[in-house]
């Protein structure tokens, strides 16, 4: 993973896009983002932050685009960064994006797959791919809307303006703004304080919430049902239980 960099703290998991000068996605980069989240797929590992630095990615390599147009060849560009994308999304801990910077194009698309958005409060952020007569190719048109309502959305992304940590805030699309010299602390911290709690309780609600999205309510029920019967066998279920009927705090093991 030349391009990435994967450390762990703890259960802490952090995985940082090395790409210099603005962390642009490349295929190599989405194939050594997916690898990483892959190895955040190890039950040792109980949350996960995901970052660039000085920004968390400027969109996609539009040199690549180029060669594409001039080759004839790559119909499915933004396929590497879907699949990395998917992985993120699918991981069954929280995860938290730390926006430095620009998040622009996919480097927004990625962020949208984390559980939560934390901004720089001088971040900003986008879908600016109009701006060269196309579209997102990796969620934007998918996520935006199910995050900041289905007119926002058309609104960003017809525009392809940049949204700023402030107003990313006011219509959700940030959860937190954060002075960028502590962007990271903050991140790490909170999903510290994650990774110490019923995470295979949050793994259980992270699979009702996505999966149940946009399905009649009865089936919407049933994945419910199935989730809620599988965290409720678990032993943090149990300590959870035990240390409420004892009055004292809860101490999750994530098993």
């Amino acid at each position: 993973m030349s391009l990435v960099e994967y450390t762990v703290d703890g259960a802490v998991a952090l995985v940082e896009l090395k790409r210099p000068p603005v962390n642009a996605l490349s295929e190599e980069l989405s194939r050594d983002l997916k690898a990483a989240f892959e190895k955040c797929q190890d039950p040792n590992i109980r949350a996960v932050v995901v970052t660039g630095r000085p920004h968390f990615a400027a969109g996609a390599d539009i040199k690549g685009f180029l060669a594409t147009y001039e080759s004839g060849e790559g119909g499915d560009i933004a396929g590497t960064l879907v699949d990395a994308i998917w992985t993120l999304e699918g991981l069954a801990k929280p995860t938290i994006a730390a926006v430095h910077g620009y998040a622009l194009g996919g480097g927004l698309e990625l962020a949208m797959g984390a559980d939560f958005r934390y901004l720089a409060d001088d971040a900003q952020v986008g879908q600016p791919e109009i701006k060269l007569g196309i579209i997102p190719g990796a969620g934007g048109t998918q996520r935006l809307p199910r995050i900041v309502g289905y007119q926002k959305a058309k609104e960003i992304v017809y525009t392809g303006r940049f949204v700023s940590a402030e107003e990313a805030k006011e219509i959700g699309l940030a959860d937190e703004v954060v002075p960028a010299d502590q962007l990271l602390d903050r991140a790490l911290a909170d999903a510290g304080r994650w990774a110490q709690g019923p995470t295979l309780g949050i793994a259980a609600a992270k699979k009702a919430i996505n999966d149940g999205w946009g399905l009649p309510m009865r089936e919407a029920m049933e994945v419910e049902r199935q989730a809620f019967g599988e965290c409720f066998w678990t032993e943090d279920a149990k300590e959870g239980v035990k240390a409420f009927v004892e009055k004292r705090e809860a101490h999750f093991r994530g098993q």
